[in-house]
C-alpha cells in the first residue's frame, strides 16, 4: 500500500526493496538522528521493509545524512520511540542499514563516504 524508493531486480539474485531516509538532525559530537519528528509513515515503511524480508527478498534501509559533521548515523529514540523500536526490529529481521554523508550544494548531491549506523 506504498512506494518503494528502489527496487533493485538481477536475475542472478532476485529483488532489493531500498528505502531512503533523509537525516538531518544534529545533535551534537558528529551524531545524526532521525527521525526528526514523530513518523507513522517512517514506522509503516520499516514494517514492509521486513514484510519483504519475511518473503525472502533483500530489503535496505539508507540514510542520507545531508550534513557535512555526520560520523554516525542513529535513531531519535527521544522523538519517536516507536520507530526506533522498530528500526532495531528491523535490523534484528534481516533489514540492512546504511547511511551515507552526503554533501549538498544547489545542482545536486554528493555521496562523501559511509558512515556506521548506530542503533
Amino acid at each position: 500500500n506504498s512506494r518503494i524508493d528502489l527496487l533493485l531486480e538481477d536475475p542472478a539474485r532476485g529483488r532489493c526493496y531500498v528505502e531512503v531516509k533523509n537525516a538531518t538532525l544534529g545533535v551534537g559530537g558528529g551524531m545524526t538522528r532521525f527521525p526528526d519528528a514523530v513518523t507513522a509513515r517512517g514506522t509503516k515503511h520499516l514494517r514492509e521493509l521486513m514484510g519483504e524480508v519475511q518473503a525472502g527478498h533483500r530489503a535496505v534501509l539508507v540514510f542520507c545524512a545531508s550534513r557535512t559533521d555526520t560520523r554516525v548515523v542513529g535513531p531519535a529514540d527521544d522523538i519517536d520511540p516507536v520507530y526506533g523500536q522498530t528500526l532495531r526490529q528491523a535490523a534484528a529481521a534481516g533489514v540492512e542499514l546504511m547511511a551515507w554523508r552526503v554533501a549538498m550544494d544547489p545542482l545536486q548531491a554528493h555521496v562523501v563516504d559511509e558512515v556506521p549506523v548506530v542503533l
